[in-house]
């Protein structure tokens, strides 16, 4: 978003007058409000996980999901087994082999009879107006675009024009089946979040839950998919769609499907997916968790602070021991480097993993993190990258020996409760955009995510950033056989990449990453 931002500047010195106004997203149009199933043990789902959370009371369950593909078939189990509804709600919806599969999925299910309501951010959806129009004609398919633009097939005016209201992005990332079970985290839809992407795959985490804690995420979802902020695709197009529209983009969705050769088997029965959903019974852990987010309203407000920002620093104030946090983009402003000096004062530990600047997908967001790494490590911090190269990533990816990147948002608080979602650690996520996780208060789930972040700091995932004794950065990091590599700058960057960095850094840009 950033780099189209400085494009718009570019643009607008050479238009000038041409792109002097702008064009204005409709206000009044047809829009029925809509809620969540309200009776959810009318269904399979709801009464399975309702037999569960009977014997947890006031709990909520939760399972991790940490690799592609069980995230991938989870979310095809989920359009396979729900019966009544389907809420989804992303930020990126990419037109790849995962975001067609799991579109014809979704009218797999409406062909059932099950309402599916989906939720995009507008700003990833330039010139998909018609294919998405298409899938909203079908009678059980209701799609709202957040915060839409105004030029459809021009996002890049919309910056120049409109810059204060298009730069609010809803970030959040989120499915429900049936009010009864859901997925929350940090994964979008697209290859390179389920590890099929051929030329760069995440290190990502979700979070399944059921129980209580799902009828208030469903509750959030429908304050985003009934607000004024969220406009039906019908709305923004320039004719209506029919069933003809739906049935020629079917084809053509299925044709490509066809020939995508996608390497996960998820063509299985029903009741194969639902043995899938019920052998996590195991994996479930029973605990009081609450959904953290962000109210769209307050987007509006200057001097804005999401109350999810401030719920996080509240609890990182309370803390005693120890801090892990794993976040793909670390901007650190000042409240937060004084934080860290005072917990470091008290003697509490801190350790982060992010992107390292050879597997940074957005080259503006390390600019802003690399001005603060040294004043990090001055206060206690240790302070771990990914590497490209990651052996825990690459090993599960499916095509080639693509390049790993981190995308995961989850933080450990004293080993005792965690949250996971999509809020990453930077100005955008915490006064610009709007985001939604999960905060979970359990011993036993930290446990758990800990292990997956250890594995993440491990030598051979990661490079260690150290000061060396006059003060100046270096990396070290080890091979399989334990040999230890030391490097005097950016590991795996060239001149170019760094120079470029070094530019950014000097850009009075830092409250847009």
């Amino acid at each position: 978003m950033l780099w189209r931002m400085f494009r718009g500047c570019a643009l607008l010195l050479l238009l000038g007058p041409l792109v002097a106004g702008c064009v204005s997203v409709p206000r009044e149009y047809p829009r029925t409000p809509s809620t969540a199933l309200p009776d959810p043990e009318s269904t399979g789902l709801g009464r399975y996980t309702a037999e569960l959370a009977a014997t947890h009371p006031g709990d909520s369950g939760f399972a991790l999901i940490r690799h592609g593909r069980p995230a991938f078939t989870a979310r095809v189990a989920f359009s396979e087994l729900a019966e009544k509804t389907l809420d989804l709600q992303y930020y990126i919806w990419e037109a790849d082999a995962t975001g067609r599969i799991l579109a014809e999925r979704l009218v797999r299910a409406a062909d059932r009879g099950v309402r599916v309501r989906v939720l995009l951010d507008d700003v990833n959806l330039e010139g998909r107006d018609a294919v998405i129009a298409s899938l909203d004609a079908h009678p059980n398919i209701e799609i709202r675009l957040f915060n839409p633009f105004g030029h459809r097939s021009a996002h890049i005016l919309d910056f120049i024009t409109d810059f204060e209201r298009v730069n609010h992005r809803m970030h959040n990332k989120l499915m429900v089946a049936d009010n009864a079970v859901a997925i929350v985290g940090g994964r979008n839809v697209g290859d390179d979040y389920f590890q099929v992407a051929t030329d760069a795959n995440y290190r990502d985490l979700d979070i399944a839950a059921l129980g209580p804690v799902v009828r208030d995420i469903s509750a959030v979802y429908d304050h985003f998919f009934n607000g004024d902020w969220a406009v039906p695709i019908a709305a923004l197009v320039d004719r209506p769609y029919t069933e003809s529209d739906l049935q020629s983009a079917l084809q053509t969705m299925r044709k490509r499907i066809a020939e995508d050769a996608y390497p996960y088997p998820l063509d299985q029965e029903a009741d194969e997916l639902k043995a899938e959903i019920r052998a996590m019974e195991n994996k479930i852990v029973w605990a009081p968790g609450m959904v953290v987010w962000d109210d769209p309203a307050s987007i509006d407000r200057e001097g804005r602070t999401t109350r999810l920002n401030e719920a996080l620093h509240k609890r990182v104030g309370l803390l005693e021991n120890e801090l892990l946090l794993e976040a793909a983009y670390f901007v650190p402003r000042d409240r937060a480097i004084e934080t860290m000096r005072e917990l470091n004062e008290r003697g509490v530990r801190l350790r982060v993993l992010t992107n390292s600047m050879a597997s940074n997908d957005v080259v503006a967001a390390h600019a802003g993190y690399a001005n603060r790494r040294k004043e990090m490590l001055e206060s206690g911090v240790a302070l771990y990258e990914l590497r490209p190269d990651a052996g825990s990533v690459r090993k599960r990816i499916f095509v080639g020996t693509s390049k790993a990147a981190l995308h995961t948002k989850a933080i450990v608080f004293d080993r005792k409760d965690v949250f996971i979602g999509s809020f990453n650690l930077d100005p955008r996520s915490g006064d610009i955009n709007t985001e939604a996780g999960l905060y979970i208060e359990s011993p036993e789930l930290a446990h758990q995510l800990i292990a997956h972040m250890d594995e993440g700091v491990s030598p051979q995932d990661s490079y260690r950033v150290r000061l060396d004794e006059n003060g100046d950065l270096y990396w070290v990091t080890e091979d399989e056989n334990e040999n230890e590599t030391r490097f005097e700058h950016d590991p795996g960057s060239t001149v170019w990449q760094r120079s470029v960095i070094g530019i950014i850094q000097l850009l009075p840009i830092e409250g847009q990453l």
